[in-house]
């Protein structure tokens, strides 16, 4: 019998709420499953069980906020009996938030699951709640017995959608899965603190990280001809973008500057695996960096691939917790949006962080003549407690490197 626990979904996190169970008592569960949702400051974000076994019972009751690190639930691995764990410092909620035994004949109001907890001086966390009024939700018909986790309550009224819409089996409880896919269009619910979220993070990371910035202009000729020509007989579906290339570039370059990839905790810890961060705007404000797990080992389609289904996830809010907390080093891109230079700030317990400004043509020396060559502007900044500005710059070259020569497998 082992705990699985609230896990710590980021450097800012200290707590959040349990909205989604999505796993019975005695259910099998297998490594890898999502068996929930926790609400943070970034959103509703899916856990997953690392052990296989049975999902012996819950511990926390859905709308309870606890501490990272309180165990949410047993999970019977099959392995000898081991003492229970002590009993989680689980606060009281101020509010029940089990679902009705009876129809009811119209819903709570959907702010009442989630009061206004006091907040220690030193949690820079914030109750999730929207900062906007929630809407109305209309009553139900007192007829229908409506079976709906917090969260997914929370999601179809913020998107104005009407759950009785579902075909469920009898007693399956409605979750936040359900209502994205009734939705697929309708409009993105506002975000949850994010900006306090992301404060934090910066906050603590300029406080305690010793920054420093290295800048270099890179010929991306080579890179984009390549694309060019991958994609010349493809479908789109299939096609390659310049951002996976560089990426791949990367991770590649990790290979041979590991004190860049890794986290920092009282000391340097590298990663074997690189974890890269992307980062996606999400619909509506707010940035999140999840991870493409093991990027320096996929083919490019396959790394292609894995871009934009996060892409995609991120922006129906959809990741996972793994996710989020797993990155090793993050890569951030301006894009289309025309601006030259990116100067990232590291997050934390990262120790570097790669930006690239928006290709455009530059006057560039090449084979001897000045031309004009796509080019974009590499940053790399870093911490100073793992690495120095000569391992740097030899970084960012070697990245160069790879792009110059992109067709390398």
């Amino acid at each position: 019998m082992s705990a699985f626990v609230m896990p710590s979904l980021g450097a800012d996190m200290e707590a959040g709420v349990l909205v989604e169970q999505l796993i019975a008592p005695g259910d099998p569960v297998q490594r890898g499953d999502v068996i929930g949702a926790v609400e943070t400051q970034k959103g509703v974000i899916e856990i997953e069980v690392f052990e296989s076994g049975t999902l012996a019972e819950w511990l926390v009751p859905l709308g309870t906020k606890v501490p990272v690190g309180t165990p949410l639930a047993m999970i019977d691995t099959g392995a000898q009996d081991v003492p229970d764990p002590d009993e989680p410092d689980i606060p009281d909620p101020e509010e029940p938030t089990e679902l009705p035994e009876e129809p009811p004949t119209e819903l709570p109001d959907p702010e009442q699951p989630f009061p206004d907890d006091p907040i220690p001086e030193d949690l820079p966390y914030d109750d999730p709640g929207p900062s906007e009024p929630m809407p109305e939700i209309p009553p139900f018909d007192p007829g229908m017995r409506l079976r709906i986790t917090p969260a997914a309550r929370r999601l179809a009224a913020q998107s104005g959608v009407d759950p009785r819409a579902l075909s469920l089996p009898l007693g399956r409880a409605i979750t936040r899965a359900d209502i994205l896919g009734l939705a697929p269009t309708s409009k993105p619910p506002p975000q949850f603190d994010m900006r306090a979220a992301i404060a934090a993070a910066m906050s603590r990371s300029k406080r305690e990280i010793p920054h420093y910035y290295l800048s270099h202009m890179v010929d991306l000729t080579a890179a984009e001809g390549f694309v060019s020509a991958l994609n010349k007989d493809r479908a789109p579906q299939d096609r390659v973008l310049l951002g996976a290339v560089v990426a791949r570039a990367v991770a590649h370059a990790l290979r041979k500057f590991p004190e860049f990839n890794g986290h920092y905790d009282g000391s340097f810890v590298p990663s074997q695996a690189v974890h890269l961060g992307m980062a996606i705007n999400i619909r509506g404000g707010g940035l999140v960096a999840p991870a493409l797990f093991d990027a320096a080992d996929k083919p490019l389609d396959a790394l292609m691939r894995d871009m934009a289904d996060l892409v995609e996830r991120v922006r129906a809010g959809r990741f996972r917790a793994r996710e989020l907390s797993d990155a090793t080093i993050t890569l951030t891109s301006l894009g289309d949006r025309g601006v030259d230079e990116l100067l990232g700030v590291i997050y934390p317990p990262q120790v570097a962080i790669v930006g690239m400004g928006t290709p455009r043509l530059h006057p560039m020396i090449h084979d001897g003549q000045v031309a004009a060559r796509l080019a974009a502007r590499l940053t790399l900044a870093a911490d100073h407690r793992v690495s120095d500005g000569h391992r740097g710059a030899l970084f960012l070259r070697a990245i160069d490197k790879h792009l110059q020569k992109p067709d390398t497998p």
